[in-house]
This record gives structure tokens, C-alpha cells and sequence, in this order.
């Protein structure tokens, strides 16, 4: 791979763009493969937390809990649960406990399948430790201007 500056020019690089630019990139391509099921990220996020909630399933104010981080542009996560419930791929019975229907089971297991590609793909060529290097590198990023990260 070429890169874009030698070594000394790289670290005068500017970590917001890189950063975006990553982002931009990676996201583009995992959104991507979840359209190849007719799939956005949010109701994505909502499939993985029910897909080992079982026949007892999982509080619909856990799941909207857990995930009200995830929707940084706007938009509810209750939407998105409610969407599952009315394309049929989730249900919701009276105690207000969601599970996955069989036809959303097996939607999460074939996007999951995609997705795992997907993520494959990003992380090709790129040795475990080098991966973990970059992501300790950008949590210290975070934390130097006082940012949050949450982790899945």
C-alpha cells in the first residue's frame, strides 16, 4: 500500500480529517452490506441485541436503553424497534418484551454472515496488534479532549 505522506509528513497530518475519513469509509462499506438486505445500521443494532434474547426476549426500555447512545443524528431508536415489529421480524408481547420472529432470525444471520465480510474486508492486511494499537491510539485521542467513548 502507498501512503499518503512519508513518515514525518504523517504525523503532521491532521487526526480530524484521518479520523472522518476513516469513519466515512469504513461506515459507507458496512452500510453497504446491510442495504444488500434492505437493512440500515439502527435496526441492525436492534436485530443484534435481541438475536440472544431467546423465548423470553428482551425489555423493549433495556433494549432502547442500550442503544440510545447509538443515534447520534437524530431519529429515536424506538422508530427503529417499531419498524422490526411491523416489517415482522420482531414481536412484542404485553409485559413489553421484544424477541425475534423466525424471519428475523434468519435475516440476522444472513446480514450478520455480510457483515462479518464486510468487516473482513476492512480489517485486511492489518496485523491484531496493529488494529489495537490504532484503537488505544484514538481512545487516548477521546479522552485527551475529554470526550466519551461507548463500546458495543
Amino acid at each position: 500500500m502507498d501512503y499518503s505522506h512519508d513518515d514525518a509528513g504523517l504525523a503532521r497530518q491532521p487526526i480530524g480529517y484521518w479520523s472522518w475519513a476513516a469513519w466515512d469509509a469504513v461506515v459507507t462499506h458496512i452500510r453497504a452490506g446491510l442495504a444488500e438486505h434492505g437493512l440500515t445500521q439502527p435496526p441492525w443494532w436492534v436485530l443484534n441485541q435481541l438475536v440472544d434474547a431467546g423465548e423470553t426476549g428482551r425489555p423493549r426500555a433495556e433494549v432502547a436503553s442500550t442503544l440510545s447512545g447509538y443515534l447520534t443524528t437524530g431519529g429515536s431508536i424506538e422508530t427503529e424497534i417499531d419498524f422490526l415489529i411491523t416489517r415482522g421480524l420482531a414481536t412484542e408481547d404485553p409485559r413489553t418484551h421484544l424477541r425475534l420472529t423466525a424471519e428475523g432470525r434468519a435475516l440476522h444471520t444472513k446480514a450478520a454472515e455480510r457483515v462479518g465480510r464486510a468487516l473482513s474486508e476492512i480489517h485486511a492486511g492489518i496485523p491484531d496488534e496493529e488494529y489495537v494499537a490504532a484503537l488505544k491510539v484514538l481512545q487516548r485521542m477521546i479522552h485527551n479532549v475529554g470526550g466519551t467513548a461507548w463500546h458495543h
